[in-house]
C-alpha cells in the first residue's frame, strides 16, 4: 500500500493552483494523457453523460479544468445548460461561458441545478465540509452530484518510482514520498465525507492497468507536478532524469513498465432527493 502523504498546504494554495498547477492545460493534460496506456479504457465523460440521463435544466461542472467533460456534455446532451467553473481563469481559456469561482462559495442560487460535478478537485479544497454543503445546496429536490477521485492506493507503482530515484539522487535508499494530490480526499475516504450532506452514495469503481514500452508517458506525468516541486525535498528536475532512467531499465528487463490505476467516481443523491 501506498504510504499516506502529507497533506501539504500547498495542495490548496489557491495562488498556486491558479498559476504554477493550473495557470493553463498543460499539466493537466500530461496527467490525462498517461490513461491513454490503460486496460480496460474508460470512457469518463461517457459515464457522466449516461449518469445524466434523466437531469435536465442546468448543470455546474466545478473544477471543470480544461473542459473536456463540459465539451463532451454540450455535444451530447445540447438540451442541457452546461456551466464551466473554476478557480484558475488561466485553464478555462475559451471555454464558452466559463465562470472564475470557489467552490467553497458558489454564485448560485440554492435549488438551481439538476447536477452539479466536482470530478477530481476537490482534494484541492481547503474546507472541504464547506464545498459538500455547496454542492448539496445548489441542488434542487432529486438532483444529483457526481464526484470523482483516486484510490490511496492509484498508481503505486509511480510513488515507489519516485521515491526509488530520489533515492538514488540524494544516496539514500529511499527518498521522500512526492506530493499526492488525491491522498486528502481519496475513494476510501469520500463516501464519509459526502455522507455529512448526501444520504444517497453510489461508487462507480474504475479500475486498470496502464502499460506503456517508452518511459515518455510516465515521466511527462510525473513531470506534470513540477507546481509542487519545492515542497518534495528533493531535486525535481534530477529526480525526474533519474525516474525515466529507471523505468528505460524496467522497460528493457521486463518489455513494459506497468502502473496499476484504481480510480471511481462518486453518484450521490441531493440531500432532498431520496426516493
Amino acid at each position: 500500500m501506498t504510504a499516506h502523504a502529507p497533506h501539504d498546504q500547498s495542495v490548496t494554495d489557491r495562488s498556486l493552483l491558479s498559476t504554477k498547477a493550473y495557470g493553463t492545460g498543460q499539466h493537466l493534460a500530461a496527467r490525462q494523457s498517461l490513461y491513454q496506456w490503460q486496460t480496460p479504457r474508460h470512457d469518463l465523460p461517457g459515464v457522466v453523460v449516461d449518469e445524466l440521463t434523466g437531469v435536465r435544466g442546468v448543470v455546474a461542472d466545478v473544477g471543470c479544468g480544461n473542459g473536456k467533460f463540459v465539451a463532451r456534455l454540450r455535444e451530447e446532451r445540447p438540451d442541457l445548460t452546461v456551466l464551466p467553473m473554476d478557480v484558475s481563469r488561466g485553464i478555462l481559456g475559451t471555454i464558452p461561458g466559463a465562470v472564475v469561482t470557489d467552490v467553497q462559495q458558489l454564485p448560485i442560487a440554492d435549488g438551481a441545478l439538476g447536477a452539479v460535478l466536482a470530478l477530481h478537485m476537490l482534494y484541492h479544497v481547503e474546507d472541504q465540509a464547506q464545498a459538500v454543503r455547496e454542492l448539496g445546496r445548489v441542488l434542487e429536490p432529486g438532483g444529483i452530484a457526481i464526484v470523482s477521485t483516486n484510490s490511496r492506493i492509484d498508481k503505486g507503482e509511480l510513488e515507489h518510482l519516485w521515491r526509488q530515484a530520489a533515492g538514488d539522487v540524494l544516496g539514500i535508499p529511499e527518498g521522500p514520498t512526492r506530493v499526492q494530490l488525491s491522498a486528502r480526499f481519496t475513494l476510501e475516504d469520500a463516501p464519509a465525507i459526502l455522507g455529512a450532506v448526501f444520504a444517497d452514495i453510489r461508487t462507480i469503481p474504475l479500475p486498470g492497468v496502464i502499460e506503456v514500452t517508452e518511459a515518455e508517458p510516465v515521466i511527462a506525468h510525473l513531470a506534470s507536478y513540477e507546481a509542487w516541486a519545492d515542497t518534495m525535498g528533493v531535486p525535481f528536475k534530477e529526480t525526474i532524469v533519474r525516474a525515466r532512467e529507471r523505468v528505460d531499465e524496467a522497460i528493457r528487463a521486463e518489455g513494459a513498465f506497468r502502473v496499476t490505476c484504481l480510480g471511481g467516481m462518486l453518484v450521490c443523491q441531493g440531500p432532498d432527493g431520496a426516493k
